[in-house]
């Protein structure tokens, strides 16, 4: 009958596939495009070290905890799993408010993360047609502003938003509907091994042409554009280090491993008992701020090597590269080579953010995988034409909705619900075959540190958002 509650039948066929399926989630536009903008706008190294300790006290632990929510749980959906922890816990189903605040944060971020992608498939053709070639530092800044406002427009140096969003959005549908095995597994099993070999190989030639190419650094010294680089990125000035950087690296470590968005609680149930849950945790979460990292090696090196701001925010990845690469040998290619890079690590990703929804519409409504997908897949359509349309609107999702309330908010939330609430036999059974010291070293991190943390995140984040620093300024931490 409609709304009865799931076996969670589907699964992935391996531990391979169910790994690739976690990092193809956690990486993705997030650690190419706001990464490298987060970094350079939040004072490099310093932004970094915070993010770094996020994840490893905060993001591994939210990590943990969604998967064991997700296997432990007899449902496919993030909201049913929730559900029936909480009964056989004898605690209230109105824990599941966790499940539903995240499902909502990665139906939103999917929504936006569409025209973004968007953006990134239309500067492929931009660079296999030449379309910076001979053009002045200002006209190439241009056409990042020229390409979000041009909606219909078919030219292949101009393509417009509205097709290729269309386009994205239905490719993102489609893995979607094909289900875990003959969507998401096989997504992430072709596309994960292509980004890791392109990621790898544009962060060696992006460190090649940085040391090759001379500069001076802010004192006038001389150096080279990867020596600046490898500073700016691993060398923290903490008097750069404000709430605001606090909180928009945790922000970042949420969505760069895809925390807070019931993402991993899905994944979860789709969980063989075989996979060591708090191994594949650690693993995935570094995996993800590794390639964060060299995301970075394969950006700043570029920036700095052409004396160009790392201060611009979104522009860094559409603005800021293309001007490096339309003078450098062979810049066309690398530059389609980059961007089909990204579109490789969107899809991943996107399939992951829309899988909540979809799970949560074919258990509640008992229909089939396709008609689900397709339902969530128009919704997602139509309000991606939101962030298309209305000046603001993804930035309002993206940092003041999803990254400010949502997806912390869920994240804590979930600590709570697994360190404090679920039966700890029940937690024990799906960390069965960790050692004691790493088992109690995690769930101490769950039960203690991380609520904390994220709680006072939580806090800054909509004190920032909406109160000016008001809390900030009080307590002596903001200006």
């Amino acid at each position: 009958m409609a709304g009865t509650v799931s076996t969670g039948s589907d699964q992935w066929s391996s531990r391979f596939a169910f790994i690739m399926a976690a990092v193809g989630s956690s990486v993705g536009l997030g650690n190419l495009w706001r990464f490298s903008a987060e970094a350079g706008q939040n004072g490099g190294g310093a932004f970094i070290m915070i993010y770094l300790s996020f994840v490893l006290l905060i993001g591994i632990p939210v990590l943990m905890s969604e998967f064991v929510i997700g296997r432990a749980g007899n449902a496919n959906s993030a909201i049913r799993s929730v559900t029936d922890i909480a009964s056989r816990s004898n605690v209230s189903s109105n824990w599941s408010v966790l499940a539903w605040v995240g499902m909502i944060a990665s139906f939103l971020i999917v929504s936006f993360y569409c025209v973004v992608a968007a953006w990134v498939i239309i500067y492929i053709p931009k660079f296999l047609f030449g379309a910076f070639d001979g053009q002045s530092v200002t006209q190439i800044t241009e056409q990042f502003a020229i390409t979000r406002e041009n909606v219909w427009s078919l030219s292949p140096t101009n393509f417009g938003v509205m097709w290729s969003f269309t386009a994205f959005a239905a490719l993102t549908t489609w893995l979607v509907a094909r289900g875990v095995n003959r969507g998401i597994e096989w997504a992430t099993k072709v596309l994960m091994p292509v980004f890791f070999f392109l990621l790898f190989s544009l962060s060696i030639y992006s460190l090649w042409s940085g040391f090759a190419t001379p500069v001076e650094n802010a004192a006038g010294a001389a150096s080279n554009g990867a020596k600046e680089a490898l500073k700016f990125l691993f060398y923290p000035d903490f008097s750069a280090v404000t709430p605001e950087v606090a909180t928009r690296a945790l922000g970042q470590a949420f969505f760069s491993i895809g925390l807070g968005s019931a993402i991993m609680i899905t994944y979860g149930s789709y969980l063989p008992k075989n996979v060591n849950i708090p191994r594949s945790s650690i693993m995935i979460g570094l995996t993800d701020t590794g390639v964060a990292l060299i995301a970075g090696l394969a950006i700043f090196p570029i920036v700095f090597a052409h004396g160009l701001s790392v201060n611009s925010g979104a522009g860094l990845f559409f603005e800021t590269l293309p001007i490096a690469l339309s003078s450098a040998p062979g810049g066309n290619f690398i530059g389609a080579a980059f961007f089909f890079l990204a579109i490789c690590a969107a899809v991943t990703s996107s399939i992951s953010l829309l899988e909540p929804s979809v799970a949560w519409v074919i258990e509640k409504f008992n229909t089939n995988r396709t008609g689900a997908a397709i339902i969530m897949g128009s919704l997602m359509w139509l309000l991606g034409l939101a962030s298309i349309g209305i000046p603001g609107f993804m930035g309002v999702l993206d940092v003041k909705i999803a990254g400010a309330i949502l997806a912390p908010l869920s994240g804590l939330l979930t600590v709570l619900f697994v360190g404090w609430k679920m039966k700890k036999s029940m937690v024990d059974e799906q960390m069965a075959g960790t050692s004691a010291l790493l088992r109690v070293s995690l769930f101490t991190l769950v039960r203690y540190v991380a609520p904390v943390s994220v709680f006072i995140v939580l806090v800054l984040g909509i004190d920032h958002n909406y109160f000016g620093d008001f809390i900030g300024r009080l307590i002596g931490i903001a200006t």
